[in-house]
């Protein structure tokens, strides 16, 4: 019986520490873009459209598939 003197303020500490860590998330923006990661992974990163991409897009290069012409899309 006496483990209940130590297990309750455990348990209390425990659950500050959970809403503390879900308010910090909330408040980061760790919710706001759910759908986003589902499709980023189905873009293709090397796409010169992309943006932040066009530092890899090198004209003079050939492109490996031979499709020369396609990088303008």
């Amino acid at each position: 019986m006496e483990v209940l003197y130590l297990l309750i303020p455990l348990a209390m500490i425990f659950v500050v520490i959970v809403g503390v860590a879900l308010f910090w998330a909330i408040r980061s923006g760790q919710y706001e873009d759910m759908e986003g990661p589902a499709y980023r992974i189905l873009m293709d990163d090397d796409d010169p459209l992309i943006p932040g991409n066009e530092s890899r897009a090198d004209p003079t290069k050939p492109d490996p598939d031979g499709n020369a012409g396609d990088r303008d899309r």
